[in-house]
């Protein structure tokens, strides 16, 4: 059983609970691969986890934070045919990321682009996952259809930004902050929404000629419900991802009745192996490859920290100042 470094949550509590340990690894079974973590990407579920507010699921470590990786392959199952050591992967994971080594089923493993650093790959799996299975999988954006995006300069939000445009996609974007929607027109995001007030209802009708957005990914949850719905087309799909706004709020039935919404949750973390699997076979096939050079697709990345900076990391995310990822690399 391998011996991997690792960051470790003392116990729930503030980033100063973070701590550089020594942890024991699974040796790889039948049809899983042992990754040499190179680096791994920060995401709020970590800040969650580290407070005690978001467990693992069960077969994951809980005092090991990190949901997704970018690394090497050091050895393969006896039954392992898509990989071998030396092969460059990235994928997304229950927990346990934050570490040198770790072991995952050779299904859920993505290609890594020949061109593209580890410390970008390692930015990649949880935002544009997330991002591709919501509004594609589960909403069904098409070419010509407008998607409004709250906390469009997150990690999942300039993932959601690019994947849409690339479909032939309106995306309208919200942020609370004006300086980083700037940054997103980077990205080519043309319909940005100064939000200050929780109210955008009405401009985004104003920008798709009063119909109302088709689709919408939420971040915020409870304190936008209301005005989500309103700023929906009819038939228009709502899916809930994040609720740091709060959990709870009044679900008016008439509107989601009368005009034909559909509101999902959705989450990938606990989801089944078989669910993830496909969604990783999917996602290596429609979406990896352009991720290479030309292919339109590229990790927004705030910063690169070596892993013994992981306090500063939460920090620093806690703050709210990043835009795009945060990646912690191994040295």
């Amino acid at each position: 059983m391998p011996i991997a470094r690792a960051v470790r949550i003392e116990k729930p509590g503030g980033p100063e609970v973070l701590k550089i340990d020594r942890v024991p690894v699974d040796d790889p079974g039948p049809g899983e691969i042992l990754v040499e973590v190179a680096a791994a990407g920060l995401n709020r579920a970590d800040l969650l986890q580290r407070r005690g507010a978001y467990p693992a699921p069960p077969g994951y470590p809980a005092d090991v934070p990190g949901l997704e990786y970018a690394g090497k392959v050091a050895a393969v199952g006896s039954r392992v045919t898509r990989w071998k050591a030396g092969d460059r992967v990235m994928g997304i994971v229950g927990g346990g990321a934050m570490a040198t080594h770790l072991t995952v089923h050779e299904r859920e493993a993505l290609p890594v682009p020949e061109d593209l650093a580890l410390t970008h790959a390692a930015a990649i799996p949880e935002a544009f996952l997330t991002a591709f299975d919501a509004i594609f999988a589960q909403a069904g954006l098409v070419a010509g259809e407008a998607l409004l995006v709250h906390a469009v300069a997150s990690g999942v939000g300039t993932a959601a930004l690019q994947l849409a445009r690339r479909a032939g996609a309106q995306v309208i974007g919200t942020s609370r902050t004006e300086a980083k929607l700037e940054r997103c027109a980077e990205l080519g995001l043309a319909d940005a929404l100064h939000v200050t007030d929780g109210r955008f209802a009405e401009a985004t009708r104003a920008l798709t000629a009063g119909r109302g957005a088709d689709v919408l990914l939420d971040v915020v949850g409870g304190p936008y419900l209301e005005e989500n719905l309103e700023a929906l087309a009819d038939r228009g799909r709502m899916v809930v991802i994040g609720l740091m706004g709060g959990r709870s709020a009044e679900l008016p039935l008439g509107a989601l009745l009368r005009r034909r919404l559909t509101v999902r949750g959705s989450v990938l973390r606990a989801r089944p192996l078989e669910e993830k699997a496909a969604l990783a076979q999917r996602f290596t096939r429609e979406v990896v490859p352009a991720f290479a050079p030309g292919g339109g697709l590229a990790p927004v990345v705030d910063d690169v920290l070596p892993m013994s900076e992981i306090q500063a990391a939460h920090e620093r995310m806690e703050r709210n100042e990043t835009f795009g990822k945060i990646v912690l690399e191994w040295s």
